[in-house]
């Protein structure tokens, strides 16, 4: 059994980097060091182990199935280290200069990014909050290595890694300009005007959003359909000048409705409802900011 005073700790620290950045040359300019040095240190890893660790292949370091099993142990470890050396660095929002980043939608940041400046700019006016698109990252290795700090939306299939809180559920509503010639339906529109309506489609192929178009082709709205963009963004500017009908989520459509001139009604199919959640790596879930963070987001936006 090898006992921590058997190994030389700055050798799981290189570890760490070497699982998370795949590259021998990335962590050595990371850490400050040469790229012989960190071979050196995995050569140590590798006899203490007895154990390859890291596999060199094209697609850069790949680790062994034995280096998985270590690297959420390890992570989990110095992330206790790196809190018992900085207890005295405690996170003060109103005094806190941290930045943050957070993976969402589009259609996601229409709907939290308002509420959540404001408050920032209330409770925490020195931190920055930045976002990065949800679908074109792999959510689970860049919360892990602490590039990204929360996920919100409602992702399928997410790592076993990331923790997870209920913030809402919702349905989805068809959006028009008010004046539309829907508009006279008061709400109840049949499923024959809702197919001979012209349709604005939008094409993500993000889930679950996927699945919302499949069920609108299957029904026979894509037959009519001759205008489609690949995201949420654009919507309400169409909408608003056109007699295009749009189905979308119910936050959205309440954020638009005002600015835009719009309304909206329940369409007349069975589609299903979306959990939208906060996610974050449970390597930072005792780390203060994440905390006060997903804090503030469930304090503003769950139900």
């Amino acid at each position: 059994m090898i006992e921590p005073r058997d190994i030389d700790l700055n050798l799981l620290v290189i570890f760490q980097e070497v699982f998370q950045e795949r590259q021998i040359s990335s962590v050595a300019r990371r850490l400050g060091l040469s790229q012989p040095a960190v071979s050196n240190a995995l050569a140590r890893l590798r006899r203490t182990f007895a154990d390859e660790l890291f596999v060199r292949t094209a697609h850069g370091m790949q680790p062994t199935p034995f280096a998985e099993q270590m690297a959420e142990p390890v992570n989990s470890a110095l992330a206790h280290v790196a809190k018992a050396l900085n207890r005295l660095d405690v996170f003060s929002p109103a005094d806190s200069q941290r930045r943050f980043t957070i993976a969402m939608t589009d259609v996601g940041e229409v709907y939290f990014m308002p509420r959540l400046v404001e408050q920032c700019r209330q409770q925490a006016p020195g931190v920055v909050i930045s976002t990065v698109r949800a679908g074109a990252i792999d959510l689970k290795t860049e919360m892990e290595a602490g590039r990204v700090d929360l996920a919100i939306g409602a992702f399928d299939n997410v790592s076993d890694a990331l923790y997870q809180r209920r913030l809402f559920r919702q349905n989805y509503v068809s959006m028009f300009r008010r004046g539309h010639p829907l508009a006279a339906s008061g709400g109840e529109v049949s499923l024959k005007e809702f197919l001979a309506a012209q349709h604005l489609v939008v094409a993500s192929l993000e889930s679950p959003y996927d699945r919302i178009n499949q069920i609108l082709e299957k029904a026979g709205v894509r037959a009519n359909v001759h205008f489609r963009v690949p995201h949420f963004t654009a919507v309400p500017y169409i909408v608003s000048t056109t007699d295009l009908l749009v189905t979308v989520p119910h936050k959205l459509a309440e954020s638009a409705v005002g600015p835009f001139n719009l309304q909206y009604i329940k369409p007349p199919l069975r589609l299903p409802s979306l959990q939208t959640n906060i996610f974050w790596h449970r390597r930072f879930n005792q780390d203060e900011g994440n905390q006060w963070l997903r804090g503030l987001i469930a304090d503003h936006f769950a139900e």
